[in-house]
């Protein structure tokens, strides 16, 4: 299991976007090398606000030489990246029943 650096709300959309991004931007500047995890485990509702926010946070922290994971998405967030695609651009790590990991992008 991941120690988390960013937990997100159930919503990253229009109305979060705000505030995640700060929360995202706060916790990048902590870090300077190595990963940064971010668990999404108790997101329900993501939109292109939403989407566009992980997208820059990723970014930036590739910029930095950071790794931003997003840890333990639900099934409806994951079928929303694969649609998009987005899935092949973000790191993510799904953990299992079992406890284990399974990366997945």
């Amino acid at each position: 299991m991941h120690p988390f650096d960013v937990s997100l709300p159930s919503r990253v959309d229009a109305t979060t976007s705000g505030d995640v991004r700060y929360a995202l931007q706060v916790a990048l500047d902590s870090i300077h090398e190595g990963e940064m995890t971010v668990d999404a485990s108790a997101v329900v509702s993501l939109d292109v606000a939403g989407l566009g926010v992980l997208v820059a946070a990723h970014r930036r922290a590739r910029q930095r030489g950071v790794r931003l994971v997003i840890c333990d998405p639900q099934p409806r967030v994951l079928r929303i990246l694969a649609v998009t695609r987005l899935h092949r651009v973000l790191d993510l790590d799904r953990v299992t029943a079992e406890g284990g990991s399974v990366q997945l992008g």
